[in-house]
């Protein structure tokens, strides 16, 4: 049984440092102890047996000599030796104390105590080091007791966080479990791969779990992009970066689907790759719709480009090019037309063809123009508005689809050109391998025949636009040109009247000094003659400055005229301008007549064809300013009726005219003259020719010089044109009332009236005419005819011949004025106004008038004056 550990505890302390009174009863104690144990071993030992009781000294000796030391070993030893034989105790005899004994003892104890001194500084040395080793293992145990107690806490941290991380893991994999996303780690140092279930799922190989990277990342991808993937994962590895791929995989069933692959690198301390995780996922569908969106969006462009190509175009069959060449090109087709329905007859016509399709064409007997029935199955269902798709034209038995076949074609879309409900057009796409027009396709076909449709609509729309914008724009110049000339005439009306006022007194003395004065010299009545002439002119000319515009009046009196005599008198009277004033700055003008002989005349007004000859008579010498050839040339041509004409040409080797200028120069107010001109004569030129019903052409080129044509055509003259030469019907003499504001007309007519025999009275103003009449009714002095101008201050001529009516209707009243040709065409003449006379009056007509109204005067009223 072992001693419990407190006494041994207690046994070694003593052992090792004993205390100095432990020390010295030591040697005491042991040999009390020896003493009793030799006594009592004695009592059982018989005195004739030589025990060896000295032992137990010895031994006690030893102990005192090993724990005491020294002193207590050596003190032992003494009272071994000297004090138990002295108490005779049993076994030792004083007699057998020898000295030798004594000095065996005590150097048995010197030695004893030696070693035992020396073990117990070896002990207190290793006691020293053991506490040293206590007190730092008692350190390094509490330090390994706070590390342990770290680590224990770290580690239930690290438990926590392995759970917590679990936990993660399993919420990620259920997350990308429900996102269809597959997760895969790959040993980048044994090349073995952990993948999650639905990354097995989507490679479709669920038996190669757990194999290599290539078995399970790269086998199943597809040749054609396995390179590629293999590429961005070595170099992702090689980098340590992440890397990204997307591939196609061949599934165990042989579908192909695409997958998408995303992983990063992870390193060990020394920057060596030892991981790689990723993820997948199934991409099928989104790269199914990224295809099919690109295709649309393809279409789409295409579509785009068909339609600002064909909008470019206005006519049908360039716009059918262009869609035929864009589908041969870019969809593609083998074999593409576009035909026209033709509802009367129920069959189509091939309009126009593709390059690429013709030789196919040829054996399809579907070249340009070409006629096509419409049988019951497709082309029919197609004028109906409906898109037709046959897959396989073998299988039908029908004339149009087995026609195809023949040729080789398998499939064909038929899309109608429908506008507003009505199919005007078949828009034809073939190919020879049969089922080869996706849905897409044919949608798109049928989006294009819409846009085909409308700009085929709006081709035919533009070309019935532009024929209205001709026909506009010619009706349009051609209003303007009449606007311009009704400008012109309503301009010319303000001072029409101021003109032929002044011009009045000139005509009437004129005629009055030819008829009656007989002893003229012959120079003198050709002046004036040419001075009534020119007076006629200029009546005629303010006339048209107001009315040229306007076509002939039915009521237009007019006169057999002889072009060749009247060229010569436009000769005479331009002279100056093309001969004399030509000459003083050392131009000269070389004026040559061509004048046919035998001539049929022509109906017109002599004074007008005139004017207008010699209007271009001017313009040819301006278009001369270093002088040339000035040709007149009369001649008698045919028409396309059976009317024949007769043409007047003014020729000139001037500077020409280009097209712009050709094109305007009949409007009014345009010239090239700058200052001085007016833009007036060939306008008027225009108005004589529009009056006449005749033609003017013009031919001219710069630097070629200006031909102006004018056709009159031949025409018998009317009644009142063959009357003109008869003899004058002079009035019998007549009390005359002359109204007018103008005194220099009211004295010339009062002259040339009183010359022919008739009382006159005059009154200077509307209201003193009407005044004048009335004081003369009260006076019973009557007035046979009352003459008045239209246009007077206040009161004007219309106020006058009412208020005549009014106070005597049986008063003739003549109406004198500029305007008498207007009102006359318009049906504007006053109510109360029996007869109308043009300004300035002529002699002739108003004797003529006088002469008819006094007769009825007379026959109607008895009170003429005597």
């Amino acid at each position: 049984m072992r001693p419990p550990k407190r006494v041994t505890r207690i046994f070694e302390s003593l052992l090792n440092q004993p205390g100095p009174l432990i020390r010295y009863l030591l040697p005491l104690g042991t040999l009390v102890i020896a003493i009793c144990v030799q006594a009592a071993i004695a009592v059982f030992v018989p005195k004739q047996v030589d025990f060896p009781y000295v032992f137990f000294f010895l031994i006690a000796i030893f102990v005192t000599a090993w724990i005491g030391g020294y002193v207590p070993g050596i003190l032992t030893c003494l009272i071994v030796m000297v004090g138990i034989p002295l108490l005779a105790t049993p076994g030792f005899r004083l007699s057998s104390t020898d000295p030798s004994r004594l000095i065996l003892l005590i150097g048995v104890s010197a030695l004893v105590s030696l070693v035992a001194n020396s073990q117990r500084k070896k002990r207190d040395q290793l006691r020293e080091a053991n506490s040293e080793l206590d007190r730092r293992v008692q350190v390094r145990t509490q330090e390994l007791a706070g590390a342990v107690a770290e680590l224990e806490s770290e580690i239930v941290q690290h438990k926590r966080t392995e759970q917590a991380l679990r936990q993660s893991e399993e919420r990620v994999d259920l997350a990308l479990d429900a996102a269809g996303i597959g997760r895969w780690d790959v040993d980048l140092v044994t090349g073995k791969v952990d993948r999650s279930e639905r990354h097995a799922q989507i490679l479709g190989h669920a038996a190669s779990l757990g194999g290599s990277v290539r078995e399970t990342l790269f086998e199943h991808v597809i040749p054609e992009d396995r390179a590629a993937v293999e590429e961005q994962y070595q170099q992702a590895v090689s980098s340590g970066g992440v890397c990204e791929f997307e591939g196609r995989v061949k599934q165990q069933d042989g579908t192909l689907r695409w997958v998408w692959c995303r992983g990063r690198v992870l390193q060990d301390d020394a920057g060596r790759p030892v991981s790689f995780l990723g993820s997948s996922r199934d991409i099928t569908d989104r790269k199914l719709a990224e295809q099919k969106l690109q295709t649309q969006l393809v279409r789409l462009n295409l579509l785009g480009q068909i339609t600002r190509a064909i909008g470019e175009r206005q006519d049908l069959r360039s716009i059918f090019q262009v869609v035929i060449r864009s589908l041969e090109d870019s969809l593609p087709i083998d074999f593409g037309c576009v035909c026209l329905y033709d509802p009367h007859a129920a069959e189509v016509v091939v309009n126009c063809v593709g390059v690429r399709s013709e030789p196919l064409a040829m054996d399809l007997a579907m070249t340009d123009q070409a006629h096509i029935g419409i049988d019951q199955n497709g082309l029919s269902q197609c004028v109906r508005g409906r898109l037709v798709y046959e897959q396989d034209v073998s299988q039908i038995d029908f004339p149009f689809p087995q026609r195809l076949a023949r040729g080789g074609i398998r499939a064909f879309v038929a899309a109608p050109l429908l506008f507003e409900s009505q199919v005007f057009g078949i828009l034809i796409a073939a190919r020879r391998e049969p089922n080869s027009f996706s849905s897409g396709e044919c949608e798109f076909l049928q989006q294009l025949s819409e846009h085909v449709a409308l700009a085929s609509h709006q081709s035919e729309v533009y070309n019935a636009l532009q024929q209205a914008y001709d026909d506009l724009r010619q009706t349009q110049q051609t209003v303007m040109q009449h606007e311009r000339l009704r400008a012109l005439g309503q301009m010319a009306s303000g001072i029409a009247h101021d003109i032929n006022n002044a011009i009045s007194p000139v005509a009437l003395y004129t005629e009055m000094l030819l008829e009656q004065e007989t002893d003229l010299s012959k120079r003198t009545r050709e002046y004036l003659e040419t001075t009534r002439r020119a007076i006629g002119d200029v009546a005629h000319t303010v006339a048209r400055m107001r009315e040229f515009y306007r076509q002939q009046e039915p009521q237009l009196v007019l006169s057999a005229v002889d072009l060749s005599v009247l060229v010569q008198q436009v000769v005479d009277l331009t002279r100056a301008r093309w001969s004399d004033m030509p000459q003083q700055r050392g131009i000269v003008i070389d004026l040559r007549l061509d004048l046919g002989q035998n001539l049929p005349q022509v109906a017109g007004i002599e004074s007008e064809i005139r004017e207008a000859l010699i209007n271009l008579v001017f313009n040819a010498v301006d278009a001369m300013p270093e002088g040339g050839k000035l040709i007149i040339r009369t001649i008698a041509g045919e028409t396309s009726s059976e009317a024949r004409q007769v043409d007047v040409e003014v020729t000139d080797s001037g500077v020409g005219m280009n097209e712009e200028t050709r094109r305007r120069c009949l409007e009014p107010f345009f010239t090239t003259k700058g200052e001085r001109g007016t833009g007036l004569g060939l306008a008027m030129v225009y108005g004589v020719v529009r009056r006449h019903n005749a033609d003017i052409e013009m031919e001219s080129a710069i630097g070629q010089g200006t031909t102006v044509r004018l056709r009159f055509p031949v025409a018998a003259p009317n009644a009142a044109a063959l009357q003109i030469g008869a003899p004058d019907a002079m009035p019998p003499r007549l009390r005359i009332l002359s109204v007018d504001d103008d005194p220099l007309l009211i004295k010339s007519l009062r002259d040339a009236l009183e010359a022919d025999g008739h009382a006159v009275v005059t009154a200077n103003g509307g209201q003193e005419g009407i005044d004048a009449f009335r004081a003369a009714e009260e006076r019973d002095e009557h007035f046979a005819v009352v003459i008045t101008d239209l246009g007077m201050p206040y009161v004007d001529g219309r106020k006058v011949a009412s208020a005549i009516k009014n106070d005597s209707p049986s008063t003739p009243v003549i109406l004198l004025t500029g305007w008498g040709q207007r009102l006359i065409a318009e049906g504007d003449v006053p109510p109360d106004v029996d007869r109308v006379l043009n300004k300035p009056p002529k002699l002739k007509e108003l004797r003529a008038a006088l002469a008819e109204l006094a007769g009825t005067a007379v026959a109607s009223d008895s009170r003429l004056a005597k």
